[in-house]
């Protein structure tokens, strides 16, 4: 064969293959973000664990995490933040956003903040902890914690925790409503320190897993402002998947304790889904991804998220 005519035709067929190699990368390019969205109550600042800081790392690098709420967060979380080489916000007190991602801006009552994905894509991340006491499962269950009343019914579960926590939730509802409509991908993570109506209920009560049903108002009000709970978008029954995030310090028979799941990862928005869910924590019993030691009194909660890219 003529060298100079093979030489012609390799360089054709080299470069029809570098197009179809291109034109196949620009039909499979994805159109949607996948993201690990994480809550974790750190437990007084990382230090009551009695671990290093690089612990705490340790469990958000384990849990593959992106974004992540942390709760009792007072002063450290720029050192996790720095470890992990990513941005951090303070928000109040107790509370801060670590992200792989740029920060663009805090909202108004600084409960949330605006995260830019690299595909352009924007997104708020709210992140709470709410007030501890009157702790509801205690008061119902007779165990003595702060000046908690003991009390016996549902309504009067209702009525302590409105009264514990209601302007709390009022005020991240209201925060989010001012930032966007319902298409907006929107999360919400934290320690409530209250659990949810959709694992209070007549077939857990029945069970004698809880005293009694109740509708608790907290996780009522984000559900009804029209966010998904992650983990019960994934695990629907709450008989078979109790997901307990409080406690890994103390036995589920201790008489002075009641577990439950009490930490969460919510989300919102147009063709925005949660793909799959995970407990961290310190055992393959009560974890999915397991971390020893493990440096805090909660379990965390890492959900994958798929949102659209834009234009997507």
């Amino acid at each position: 064969m003529n060298m100079k005519k093979l030489g012609s035709l390799t360089t054709i067929a080299i470069l029809a293959c570098v197009c179809a190699q291109f034109t196949g990368s620009e039909k499979k390019a994805p159109k949607t973000d996948s993201i690990r969205i994480m809550t974790f109550n750190i437990w007084a600042d990382g230090k009551a664990g009695k671990q290093p800081l690089s612990q705490t790392a340790a469990v958000i690098k384990s849990a593959r995490a992106d974004i992540v709420g942390l709760q009792e967060s007072h002063k450290n979380a720029k050192a996790i933040a720095d470890i992990l080489g990513w941005h951090h916000v303070q928000q109040k007190r107790s509370v801060a956003v670590l992200s792989r991602f740029k920060i663009v801006e805090t909202t108004a009552k600084k409960n949330g903040v605006k995260v830019r994905l690299p595909s352009g894509q924007e997104l708020f991340f709210f992140n709470i902890h709410f007030r501890p006491a009157p702790y509801q499962p205690y008061q119902l269950l007779n165990i003595p914690y702060g000046k908690g009343k003991f009390i016996k019914t549902e309504a009067q579960a209702i009525a302590a925790a409105n009264k514990a926590r209601g302007d709390q939730a009022a005020a991240l509802l209201e925060d989010i409503q001012a930032v966007g409509d319902k298409d907006t991908p929107m999360f919400i993570t934290g320690d409530f320190n209250e659990p949810s109506h959709l694992d209070w209920t007549a077939a857990t009560a029945k069970s004698g897993r809880h005293p009694v049903k109740v509708a608790y108002p907290a996780s009522s009000s984000v559900i009804k402002a029209g966010f998904a709970d992650a983990y019960r978008t994934i695990h629907p029954d709450e008989m078979k998947t109790p997901g307990y995030t409080w406690t890994p310090v103390t036995k589920p028979s201790s008489p002075k304790d009641h577990h439950d799941r009490i930490d969460f990862v919510y989300f919102r928005g147009k063709n925005v889904r949660v793909k799959n869910v995970q407990i961290v924590g310190e055992s393959k019993e009560n974890a999915d991804v397991v971390v020893t030691p493990y440096p805090s009194d909660h379990r965390a909660v890492v959900a994958t998220i798929v949102i659209p890219k834009p234009n997507g």
